[in-house]
């Protein structure tokens, strides 16, 4: 779900202008340290904080083991209507009356806070980002509380919404893209919860019941939270505790039950899915890798050279610029809790479709032969270190930043030595890491829409 939209009431117009000077100052402090403060709360909720006083803003990102890795394969998209539910309204609690969804939109717009909840793979996560005055800090971390603490998934309005969903996967699979997605990770993935695709059968088994099970996860023992903003660590401490308050006491908060983990490949596998459209979507890739894997920065700098450089990559000159088959041709890896797949994507006419699959993976298949040019790879740092600042140039990047690092349990100078860290990848490094995590011979290929090969 989105987040509610930011709107500055009419006392704040003041403040904006302070913001707007005090933003230009961000991209200049980009290669300063960093120091992130971390400690534990009693409850267990684990704590980093960056202290940025540049602008009046305090953002607060909670993330909890809650993701779709949690659901079962039977009711795929839970996790992601559970958290969407927890706007939609919050229950009455004392002499604090029940807010709907329309009551709690205002309430959030009146604040000129927003705050926001969502579930990927592996983490539900909770947003707040509201201004630091004292006459609506307390106001807007005391309404985050109830919303946390309080959802009330009211059945009608879960109703209309799975209707609204089911009617968007219809759409949606009329979509070649949908479709080569879908035979993408379920042939990668195979029965692993990443794999797990949502379907009109699957949001029809879910129920009201079943997001408050799911809601269970969000404890505060389990809690990392990240704060960037004008807060200094007596405060964001506070802030944390008022938030995380209404959750139900955990008692004990024992680990939770081990994923099991994505199976590595041991065949080819191809899917032609017949399709009639325009463009023949086709998906090439593997299991990768996990996020906390030793080779880590040297994929990263080597994928910038296969694939994630745009125009300038390996894949974009062999596919695009030499043999004009594709506008667009790319290389990612998705590293998670588990091994998040290697993808190379791309589209072209349907009669050129099986031309451009063996180009790419001849592409691919070269690179982890042979590694990145001593050109490429100097190309490669140049651009993603000293691009690196604009990573870090505003309080919502380096909150994102901040939480990668706590969900990650990442060092904490892993900003400040992330410089130093790429500089020292050599081109062996990138061929040794892509030799472990790829094997050309085993890759899953799916194209949907390509042209029937002649009889």
């Amino acid at each position: 779900m989105r987040n509610t939209p930011i709107k500055f009431s009419s006392g704040l117009k003041a403040a904006s202008a302070a913001v707007l000077v005090a933003m230009s100052t961000l991209a200049s402090q980009a290669w300063a340290a960093i120091p992130i403060q971390h400690w534990v709360q009693p409850s267990g909720a684990k704590v980093y904080l960056v202290e940025s006083p540049t602008l009046p803003m305090v953002d607060v990102r909670l993330e909890f083991d809650a993701g779709s890795r949690r659901q079962p394969a039977d009711k795929a998209g839970l996790a992601s209507v559970t958290a969407g539910m927890i706007s939609k309204g919050v229950a009455a609690r004392g002499n604090e009356p029940a807010l709907d969804e329309n009551q709690l939109g205002e309430a959030w717009a009146d604040l000129g806070a927003g705050f926001g909840a969502s579930a990927g793979a592996d983490r539900m996560s909770f947003s707040l980002r509201t201004l630091n005055y004292p006459e609506i800090l307390p106001k807007a971390v005391a309404l985050a509380a109830r919303q946390m603490g309080e959802p009330s998934f009211p059945e009608a309005i879960w109703q209309r919404e799975r209707q609204r969903m089911a009617a968007s996967i219809r759409e949606a699979n009329t979509k070649p893209a949908t479709l080569a997605n879908r035979a993408f990770s379920a042939a990668v993935y195979g029965s692993h919860p990443y794999g797990h695709d949502t379907t009109e059968a699957t949001l029809a088994k879910i129920s009201v019941e079943d997001m408050r099970q799911m809601y269970g996860l969000v404890q505060a023992c389990r809690a990392k939270v990240s704060v960037v903003g004008a807060v200094n660590r007596a405060q964001a401490d506070s802030i944390v505790t008022s938030i995380l308050a209404r959750l139900p006491a955990a008692g004990r908060c024992d680990a939770l039950p081990a994923v099991t983990e994505v199976q590595p490949l041991t065949a080819p596998v191809v899917r032609d899915v017949p399709f009639s459209s325009a463009q023949a979507h086709v998906l090439i890739g593997q299991p990768g890798y996990k996020r906390n894997d030793p080779d880590h920065f040297a994929i990263v700098l080597g994928n910038y050279v296969l694939g994630g450089g745009g125009l300038v990559s390996r894949l974009a000159d062999e596919v695009r610029e030499k043999r004009g088959l594709s506008y667009s041709v790319y290389s990612y890896f998705a590293p998670g809790l588990h091994a998040g797949a290697f993808t190379v994507g791309l589209q072209t006419r349907p009669d050129q479709a099986a031309q451009a699959v063996k180009v790419a993976q001849d592409a691919v298949a070269k690179f982890i032969a042979d590694g990145p040019t001593p050109q490429e790879l100097k190309a490669a740092k140049d651009n993603l270190i000293g691009g690196f600042p604009l990573l870090i140039d505003s309080n919502r990047k380096l909150l994102d930043n901040i939480a990668n690092i706590a969900w990650n349990d990442l060092p904490l100078d892993y900003l400040d030595t992330w410089t130093a860290n790429m500089q020292r990848i050599t081109a062996a490094d990138i061929k040794a890491a892509f030799a472990r995590k790829l094997q050309p011979q085993r890759m899953v290929t799916v194209t949907v829409g390509a042209a029937a090969a002649p009889r």
